[in-house]
């Protein structure tokens, strides 16, 4: 039986890394995701072909059905990954997979795979729907991380959302700010390592107990803004906040110091998306930066 699934990319407006212990992350899912189709096939393979936004093919493997070993692939590191994934997927549910007959699988995303908005966290919601199980246990079972991505990827709205005693708690939320013509996200043109990135901030000391009460007022603040003026100001007590913790410095300062508007990044820091707040003149700005992929609130946002 033909079965087809789609998943929502993300974005990560507020939160960061202190979602990973318990504070309160305010998350969009984006127009871009990616798709799953599968197709019985008479052999006891798994063919798999990954398909960019682009059209063309950029990963594909073969897998035996009755053990997962890889026979095939274009990336071997790829395949690896994939097969980790569903091997974690028929530990959930011992009945996906059915060895006896086999699947053509097609993948497809909306959105350049450089981009960082979600190419993992979509494929492990498509393969947990396809397989009938929870997917931010097998998010966590594989990859790890916060599992915001796996919510976004499951709703089509904003989420408020937090890990309480180990569980993912999901609130949709109407985020759709009167001045949202102002806000526009930006590709810094390199992709952010979010295990490096993890790593990173795991191996800063620090109060979290401070920070999960800082981050959940500035997450529940930005929700209920206003006016543009009182969201940039939040904007920069978060990017100030993180800056201290990472001992980084914030985004503006490293590329944009000239810029009129306010600039936070957006999930791991130093790379994917940042959000700009400006006018019809920020495009031009960024581009002239050497920074071309500028998209508004209304392109992005679900």
């Amino acid at each position: 039986m033909q079965q087809e699934f789609y998943s929502n990319g993300k974005l990560l407006i507020s939160g960061e890394y202190a979602i990973l212990d318990g504070a309160k992350g305010l998350a969009v899912p984006t127009k871009f995701g990616q798709s799953l189709h599968s197709n019985p096939a008479k052999e006891p393979i798994i063919s798999w072909t990954s398909i960019g936004s682009n059209g063309t093919s950029w990963f594909t493997a073969d897998f035996n059905l009755k053990n997962l070993v890889i026979e095939k692939s274009s990336s071997n590191d790829i395949a690896l990954i994939l097969q980790q994934i569903l091997l974690e997927a028929i530990k959930l549910n011992p009945s996906f997979l059915n060895p006896k007959s086999g699947f053509e699988v097609k993948t497809q995303l909306t959105f350049p795979r450089e981009w960082g908005l979600g190419t993992s966290s979509t494929l492990i919601n498509n393969i947990a729907q396809w397989a009938a199980i929870d997917a931010h246990e097998l998010l966590w079972n594989s990859f790890g991380g916060s599992g915001y991505d796996i919510s976004c990827a499951q709703h089509n709205s904003p989420i408020l959302y937090h890990i309480e005693n180990k569980l993912p708690k999901v609130k949709p939320i109407n985020f759709n700010p009167s001045f949202k013509d102002a806000i526009f996200f930006v590709y810094l043109n390199q992709k952010q390592s979010s295990k490096k990135a993890i790593s990173n901030y795991r191996n800063k000391e620090f109060s979290r107990k401070d920070l999960i009460s800082s981050i959940n007022s500035l997450t529940l603040k930005m929700t209920a803004a206003k006016t543009l003026t009182e969201f940039e100001t939040l904007i920069i007590t978060h990017e100030e906040l993180l800056s201290k913790i990472l001992d980084l410095a914030p985004v503006k300062e490293r590329l944009f110091s000239d810029y009129f508007g306010s600039i936070k990044s957006l999930g791991g820091w130093g790379g994917d998306f940042v959000m700009a707040t400006g006018n019809e003149k920020t495009p031009e700005y960024f581009k002239s930066k050497g920074f071309e992929t500028i998209l508004s609130f209304k392109e992005m946002v679900l």
